[in-house]
């Protein structure tokens, strides 16, 4: 299964109906947060294929219209996503089984669903919407894990994609206030394995900065314009992340 991850940047590459032909076999496309809700609109059109996304700190202007308590510039409260989904599915602080797209289990060579959980939003630093505390954050998180036992049992797995805006403490983030990474993630990443953590909100300027990371067993992937990973991870995924350990 072939993932386009995107996050932080109308990119050229993508915002263009040419796009299709320069990725011809996505399966499934990741919206990391801090992008226009019409450029998840355009991928979502162009390529038909299954869509989820998250918010960053910015780019809210419909950031009320899936959180009852959120208000913004005076607009409703009520929840109204079936209205305003752009195609695509909104995944802060959910989590879902998407039987549509079923891969192989490398370990049981059985065709499985691909499960998957995201957050919205970045570290608190000046009050605004879509900001959290790593405490409030955590409290959404746990909210999740009923639903993470429950694909363990069923699966054996927790989840195979949790994808996020801020990334997890000392992996990509910086040490200014906005872009500090969130503690709570590296113990989600820790406790539920999941085999990719996708984020955005760390912009990459400078082609020497880390895009791939590793946290025990799960692979950390800064979606920052655009990037492809495949699911199971290819082998060459696997053999660096055993020489890690």
């Amino acid at each position: 299964m072939k993932i386009l991850c995107v996050s932080d940047y109308v990119d050229p590459l993508i915002y263009t109906q040419n796009v299709k032909a320069a990725f011809p076999d996505i399966d499934l496309i990741l919206c990391a947060g801090d992008l226009p809700m019409d450029y998840v609109d355009f991928i979502v059109t162009v390529f038909n294929k299954p869509t989820y996304f998250v918010f960053g700190n910015h780019d809210l202007k419909e950031y009320h219209f899936y959180h009852r308590e959120s208000h913004l510039d005076g607009g409703p409260s009520r929840y109204e996503q079936s209205m305003h989904g752009h195609g695509a599915t909104y995944l802060g602080f959910k989590s879902f089984v998407n039987e549509n797209l079923m891969f192989e289990d490398p370990e049981t060579g059985k065709m499985t669903p691909l499960l998957i959980a995201g957050a919205s939003g970045s570290m608190r630093y000046n009050n605004g919407l879509c900001q959290f505390t790593d405490a409030q954050m955590k409290r959404r998180l746990l909210k999740l894990v009923p639903k993470l036992i429950y694909n363990k049992l069923k699966y054996g797995r927790y989840l195979d994609i949790f994808m996020t805006h801020a990334s997890p403490r000392h992996i990509h983030d910086h040490e200014d206030p906005c872009h500090l990474g969130f503690e709570c993630y590296n113990w989600f990443l820790q406790r539920f394995k999941p085999t990719y953590m996708v984020h955005g909100h760390i912009h990459l300027y400078d082609l020497r900065e880390e895009r791939i990371g590793k946290y025990y067993d799960s692979t950390v992937v800064n979606a920052y314009a655009h990037y492809v990973i495949e699911l199971p991870e290819t082998r060459k995924e696997q053999e660096n992340k055993e020489k890690d350990n």
